[in-house]
């Protein structure tokens, strides 16, 4: 199970296929997202990557999470996740994940926080059919009709579907198609909409309800601190022949 990354949503726009035809994608940005830690079962009883992106400036930041950032080497971030992964699939601390860290084709889960909508009535925030148009029926169209029951059981049961706050929630949209990535400035397109408004962060993780494409790169796609990437150790590897 490999890291999912944080980007941030950038807004909408489409693309055409060489048969002339558009496909809606959603642009998300990559914002320098890096390792900060590690989670491990030894230590944490799970194992998972903590990831960060975005900037923030230092002096708006506790003691503590600035110690935490100057383990890792990093600069400090704007949001900070975790990603549950396998033993196996473990990225470098400092290590900064690449846009091709999924291929094209693939299938991806996003995550984001859906966009407030304020008080909602019923009809809008629960889908209810409101009442009839005319024969008897003035002023109340829109309203929910009855609550509860009579004086058994005498009261409203929990989580009746009512008027109230609408939006501003956890939303994970399964299965979208990777359409294009772009490394050198750190985009990816994804076929249709993503849950959120646009500047808002979104976790992209594999989806878990398709299968992983055999030429998706394992742990990942990343860059080290030091410029070098996963792919270094296999550049090493003829030179070592040639001494022999």
């Amino acid at each position: 199970m490999r890291s999912g990354v944080i980007a941030q949503k950038v807004g909408m726009t489409r693309v055409f296929t060489e048969t002339g035809e558009h496909i809606p994608v959603t642009v998300l940005k990559l914002g320098n997202c890096q390792v900060l830690g590690h989670r491990t079962t030894e230590k944490n009883g799970y194992v998972a990557l903590q990831l960060g992106s975005g900037t923030r400036k230092t002096v708006y930041l506790p003691k503590a999470e600035r110690g935490q950032f100057a383990v890792a080497k990093v600069e400090p971030k704007r949001k900070v996740t975790e990603f549950r992964v396998s033993e196996d699939a473990l990225i470098p601390v400092g290590a900064e994940i690449q846009a091709d860290h999924f291929v094209v084709g693939q299938f991806v889960d996003v995550t984001g926080t859906s966009v407030g909508k304020g008080f909602a009535g019923g009809i809008k925030r629960w889908n209810f059919g409101g009442l009839r148009a005319t024969h008897g029926v003035s002023v109340s169209h829109r309203s929910i009709g009855s609550t509860g029951g009579r004086q058994d059981p005498g009261k409203t049961f929990k989580n009746k579907k009512m008027p109230g706050h609408m939006g501003v929630d956890r939303i994970t949209t399964l299965n979208l198609r990777v359409v294009q990535t772009d490394v050198a400035r750190g985009l990816i397109l994804v076929e249709g909409a993503v849950p959120g408004s646009k500047g808002g962060w979104i976790a992209v993780r594999d989806a878990v309800k398709k299968a992983l494409p055999k030429d998706a790169p394992k742990p990942g796609k990343f860059r080290l601190a030091d410029g070098g990437g996963e792919q270094a150790p296999a550049a090493e590897a003829p030179a070592e022949q040639e001494g022999v």
